[in-house]
């Protein structure tokens, strides 16, 4: 559903100031990263990319502890997504909603029967007929994270199920979650990560896989050459090897998300979900989420998600990303304005 994603900022008719639809931050500055890679583009886009990044895979192995073949490098999660549907095409898979809608419209393109589920099973059991369950912890649009030991449970008295779990917001969450050495050592779960949200570089589409070697190699039948560009494989190694040079201060913007939560909860008009991570999903108790954009827009030259596209969820429902105060102050001043029309 590409036309339903958050940062469609290229449809906005006005500048806009601040970007609150997307789940990147601006707590993260991408200079470092950008000044380098603009040093050697001109050498980087003269040559092709290796048909598969093994260099890259490698790297990547060496710093998570793991082999080469337990790591695959993918164009952004998203390469990731349908990748997995595709390899396992035609089987059953359950969704836990609401989420990403990209797990759904991968599985519906290579043929899988989808199941939407609202909640995990309290015994443990998923329903007989399941083959994969895709889960994104920590969720979008919720921001909440399973708690582990459940979900290892849940992994392991369900052999017959492959577990596929996003992972591409663990950078923005100090609640625990599989590692990718430990998703290695089980047979029936494969990790997405993604370094487009930590390293707020999503022009460039660089995602990767993390799991048992055999799945991977499976996976890597199905994958198309040079579908990761030089600039991204460029980019990935400049983060391995110089991860100081783009710090990031979690705790200080959770604790920012938490304040933005409290404030947006004392306009009572709105609710907000408790989060585990930077982003937050919000109800309006009156009028609705596209007219609020809208006004946010037009108005503020502020951009949020409309998120009432999400499974499950309906049009008062919004998505914010915390970003660094003042912008945050702008946009609660802006939303009091709007519910005071």
């Amino acid at each position: 559903m590409i036309e339903g994603h958050g940062d469609d900022l290229y449809r906005c008719s006005r500048p806009i100031t601040a970007n609150f639809s997307s789940n990147l931050t601006n707590w993260i500055d991408p200079t470092p990263l950008k000044t380098y890679l603009c040093e050697h583009i001109g050498e980087t886009v003269s040559t092709y990319p290796e048909p598969q990044p093994y260099t890259l895979e490698a790297r990547m192995a060496e710093t998570l502890r793991l082999q080469p073949d337990q790591v695959c490098v993918t164009n952004g999660a998203t390469e990731a997504i349908y990748l997995i549907a595709q390899s396992f095409a035609g089987g059953c898979s359950a969704v836990l909603q609401p989420t990403f809608s990209e797990y759904a419209d991968a599985c519906r393109i290579h043929g899988h029967r989808i199941i939407s589920l609202f909640r995990l099973p309290e015994n443990r059991k998923l329903p007989k007929d399941v083959q994969m369950l895709w889960l994104c912890n920590p969720n979008n649009p919720t921001g909440q994270v399973i708690d582990k030991a459940r979900l290892v449970q849940l992994v392991e008295n369900n052999p017959q199920v492959m577990f596929v779990i996003d992972q591409s917001y663990e950078s923005f969450t100090q609640k625990q979650v599989l590692t990718a050495r430990e998703a290695a050592g089980m047979p029936n779960v494969l990790l997405i990560h993604s370094l487009t949200k930590r390293y707020s570089m999503p022009g460039l589409r660089l995602g990767y896989l993390t799991g048992n070697a055999s799945l991977l190699r499976h996976l890597r039948t199905h994958r198309m050459p040079w579908s990761v560009n030089s600039v991204a494989l460029l980019a990935g190694m400049f983060i391995l090897e110089h991860p100081e040079t783009m710090p990031f201060d979690l705790s200080a913007c959770l604790e920012e998300a938490s304040r933005l939560q409290s404030l947006l909860c004392q306009t009572r008009c709105i609710d907000v979900w408790d989060t585990d991570t930077h982003f937050m999903l919000a109800r309006l108790r009156t009028g609705n989420a596209s007219a609020l954009k809208d006004y946010l827009i037009q108005e503020h030259g502020l951009l949020i998600r409309n998120a009432s596209n999400f499974e499950g969820l309906d049009a008062t429902y919004f998505r914010i990303s915390t970003q660094r105060p003042e912008c945050n102050t702008l946009l609660l001043n802006a939303i009091k304005q709007w519910l005071e029309i």
